[in-house]
C-alpha cells in the first residue's frame, strides 16, 4: 500500500474499503486504515455507509447489471481515476 509509514488519506480510504469490510487487507493495512477512521469522522461515515449499502443489496452478480449500466459505471471510474 502506498502510504506513509503509519498514515494514509481518505482517498486511500475509498480505494480500500471494499477490501476492509470483506476482512482481506493485510493485518498491517487493516491496522493503518483502523487508525485512520480514529481521527476521521468523514471516512467513519463512509465505511458505515459502504456496510448497510452491502447489507441492504446484498450480493449483486456481474449478470444482473445491464449492458448499458455496466458501460456508464465502467466510463465513469475511469472518468474518476484520472481526476
Amino acid at each position: 500500500m502506498a502510504h506513509s509509514s503509519l498514515h494514509i488519506s481518505c482517498q486511500q480510504v475509498v480505494e480500500l474499503v471494499t477490501d476492509y469490510v470483506e476482512r482481506a487487507l493485510p493485518a498491517e493495512e487493516a491496522s493503518v486504515f483502523e487508525q485512520h477512521l480514529n481521527f476521521c469522522d468523514g471516512c467513519i461515515q463512509y465505511v458505515d455507509q459502504v456496510r448497510t449499502t452491502i447489507e441492504v443489496v446484498g450480493e449483486l452478480r456481474e449478470e444482473d447489471v445491464p449492458e448499458s449500466t455496466k458501460a456508464q459505471l465502467m466510463a465513469a471510474f475511469r472518468d474518476w481515476k484520472r481526476g
